[in-house]
C-alpha cells in the first residue's frame, strides 16, 4: 500500500475528527455563530426522530437556536466516536432542563438525560455538510412528563 494515500487517509481523519470536537464544543458554550462556522458553504441538519430536515444554513441556524433556547444548560458527552471513510459517527450523551418553548411544548422545567448518535458528513474541504441524529423520541418525551409507556398486564 502506498503510504502517500495512507498519510492522506489518516490526515483526513483527524481534520475530520476535529472539527467534530470543535463542533460539539461550540454546541457545550451554547455559541449558535462558532457551531455555524464548523459548516461549509451548505449546511443540512436531519433530526430523524421527528423527521425534521433543515437544509440551507438558515434551516440549520435557526434549528440551532431553538434547541439552545429550549436547553439553555444543554450539555453534550461524547462517549465514543468512530471514523469511517465517509463520516464520523459520535456516540453522546445529552444533558438539559427545559426551560423553554420546544416543538410546541411549553417549558416543563424537567431535566432530560438521553444517548443519542450524530452521524456527520463532511463537504471537500472537510468541513461539516451535515449532521443527522438519531435517539429514543419516546425517552425524551417520557422525561418531559407528556409520554408514558402503557401498563403491562
Amino acid at each position: 500500500m502506498c503510504s502517500g494515500v495512507n498519510d492522506s487517509s489518516a490526515q483526513r481523519d483527524r481534520a475530520r475528527s476535529a472539527i467534530v470536537d470543535e463542533h460539539i464544543r461550540c454546541e457545550n458554550a451554547h455559541d449558535v455563530d462558532a457551531t455555524m462556522a464548523t459548516f461549509g458553504a451548505h449546511a443540512r441538519y436531519d433530526d430523524e426522530p421527528w423527521g425534521d430536515h433543515r437544509i440551507g444554513r438558515e434551516g440549520v441556524r435557526a434549528y440551532y437556536s431553538e434547541l439552545m433556547d429550549a436547553l439553555p444548560d444543554l450539555a453534550i458527552e461524547t462517549k465514543h466516536r468512530h471514523v469511517a471513510s465517509e463520516c464520523v459517527v459520535a456516540e453522546v450523551v445529552i444533558r438539559g432542563t427545559h426551560l423553554g418553548a420546544w416543538r410546541g411544548l411549553p417549558a416543563t422545567g424537567r431535566r432530560i438525560e438521553f444517548p443519542l448518535c450524530g452521524v456527520f458528513a463532511f463537504d471537500a474541504k472537510n468541513k461539516l455538510a451535515g449532521e443527522r441524529i438519531y435517539y429514543d423520541r419516546g425517552t425524551v418525551l417520557g422525561q418531559l412528563g407528556v409520554f408514558h409507556e402503557p401498563l403491562r398486564g
